[in-house]
């Protein structure tokens, strides 16, 4: 699943946030900003939707542009992150990245994805991990995926308008 690392630049220390715990009951929590959620970008294809992703979350956290988008976009060659109903968890690993970082995309318009229900992906929860991803990363994406194959879970954060009501949304579940 994380299989393609990334090279990281130089950027300053976050302290947001410690290693995941796999004990945590929602691994999301704590881990997403209100800075990372972006909502209405606009993207004409899965490429271009990765490329958002680069520009904009890439250089908060002192990622490259073009390493993240190509690491993305690797992943995305050896299949689809689309889950289907219009949701994608585009991920990748990053060398010289000490913590996880999440973030998500709401797109403009939904664009084909290659998802297994063949539905354009709307949403987007982006997961991007150190090189070395343990058992905790993989447990955040299975929650990931967990979270958004629960349709009133996707119902309530369609709902959402502003930012600070998706992190809450998302870092609410299994009850928010």
């Amino acid at each position: 699943m994380f299989d393609t690392p990334v090279q990281r630049s130089e950027a300053p220390a976050d302290t947001r946030q410690g290693p995941v715990r796999a004990s945590q009951p929602n691994c999301l929590a704590g881990m997403i900003a209100v800075e990372d959620i972006l909502l209405d970008v606009e993207a004409a294809t899965r490429d271009g939707a990765l490329d958002a992703i680069a520009r904009s979350i890439g250089p908060r956290h002192g990622l490259g542009v073009q390493e993240l988008f190509a690491g993305l976009a690797r992943r995305e060659e050896l299949g689809s992150t689309a889950l289907g109903q219009g949701v994608a968890i585009p991920h990748a690993r990053l060398t010289g990245l000490a913590r996880a970082l999440v973030g998500f995309v709401r797109l403009r318009a939904a664009v084909p994805f290659a998802a297994p229900d063949g539905k354009p992906v709307s949403s987007l929860l982006v997961l991007l991990v150190p090189e070395q991803a343990t058992d905790a990363h993989l447990e955040l994406l299975a929650q990931a995926a967990n979270m958004f194959c629960a349709k009133p879970f996707r119902d309530r954060l369609n709902g959402c308008v502003t930012a600070p009501e998706v992190l809450a949304t998302l870092t609410g579940w299994p009850t928010g």
